[in-house]
């Protein structure tokens, strides 16, 4: 179609990107933070106990207005409820825009794009076929940094 804009597809990863993980520890029982030492990720609920990294909500409806964005993130094998925790957990914070655009794996590098917002090189990210922009890095180490590259 001419003339037709082709929106950029961006890809952000939750865990310490929208979402900060040490927010739920708070709100754990200290003896399953002991128990699940290690693993933290596989205590029953943490998910849904999390609240939005500053300036995450934010962004990913600044990031959302201008490109065509999915949350894609990878959901511990061994928590099952993670697995619904993190599809309320965008439904509650990121709303309508969010709408069917949850992708759970753990083989990122399966996906096609041109970003990938993430903290870590692990489950694909660092074989994304596109750009990884890594979250937390010395270029990237806050959301504003990352709208700055991504919308200016």
């Amino acid at each position: 179609m001419k003339g037709a804009i082709v929106k950029k597809i961006v890809y952000i990863d939750m865990d310490n990107v929208l979402v900060d993980f040490r927010s739920a520890f708070p709100l754990i029982n200290p003896g399953l933070l002991v128990e699940y030492d290690g693993h933290l990720d596989d205590v029953p609920g943490i998910f849904s106990r999390m609240k939005p990294l500053e300036g995450a909500v934010e962004a990913f409806h600044a990031l959302a207005d201008r490109h065509d964005v999915y949350i894609l993130s990878t959901a511990p094998w061994n928590n099952p409820s993670a697995w619904s925790d993190k599809l309320l957990w965008v439904r509650d914070f990121l709303g309508e825009k969010a709408r069917k655009r949850l992708i759970l794996s753990h083989h990122k590098d399966l996906n096609r794009g041109d970003y990938l917002i993430d903290d870590r090189e692990k489950s694909g990210a660092d074989k994304f076929q596109g750009e990884l922009i890594l979250f937390g890095s010395e270029r990237f180490p806050d959301w504003k940094k990352v709208r700055e590259y991504l919308l200016d």
